[in-house]
């Protein structure tokens, strides 16, 4: 599985001053994301805001898959309150990797403030790129299995609850689940099915 590498000094800030943008470089205000090559190597950092606008750069997102030892899913409601996909099934856990975590440090961030989830051991199911019309995200996939308490953070996730792989099946294609986790379920079930 892929690392993240990190300059030994803090990295460019993103976007650049350009012919089409000159002048100073602006301050840049809020969450900060890495900017990586596909090898894990971090060239920049940029705000979440200007990564979702269109510029394509590749930043690390994480997401965790629960299974129970039956072979259900945990899948959380995203809040209608995210300004993506509100209301829509989604990945137990997921999030951006801010500048200078390593993956499974911002696992373990996301797991907590998601579903109040700190203790669990995250196995690396695999990696990938996905691509949307405003984003491009290297995704590091994490699996687990347990029935964990679960207290979801209202402002993050709407309600969660454990689905059979056969109502999973039934939901796809229905708007009911995110395009993200339809298209990498299916590339990860049996890894995630194996941990049983």
């Amino acid at each position: 599985m892929v690392d993240l590498v990190y300059p030994s000094e803090p990295a460019p800030l993103y976007p650049r001053p350009s012919i089409g943008r000159p002048g100073r470089q602006l301050v840049p205000r809020g969450e900060m994301l890495p900017l990586m090559e596909p090898s894990g190597l971090v060239y920049g950092r940029a705000t979440r805001d200007w990564c979702h606008s269109g510029s394509k750069v590749l930043h690390p997102v994480v997401h965790l898959h629960i299974v129970d030892r039956f072979g259900n899913i945990y899948l959380q409601k995203r809040a209608m309150t995210k300004d993506l996909l509100p209301g829509y099934w989604d990945t137990a856990v997921g999030g951006h990797v801010t500048y200078g975590e390593q993956a499974v440090e911002a696992l373990y961030r996301e797991a907590a403030e998601e579903l109040g989830l700190h203790a669990f051991n995250p196995i690396p199911l695999d990696t990938y790129t996905y691509q949307t019309e405003r984003d491009s995200e290297f995704v590091f996939i994490y699996g687990m299995v347990g029935h964990p308490d679960i207290a979801p953070d209202e402002s993050e996730v709407s309600e969660g609850k454990w689905w059979s792989q056969e109502e999973v099946d039934a939901a796809f294609g229905k708007n009911i689940l995110t395009p993200n986790f339809e298209s990498e379920f299916p590339q990860i079930r049996a890894r995630l099915l194996a941990l049983l």
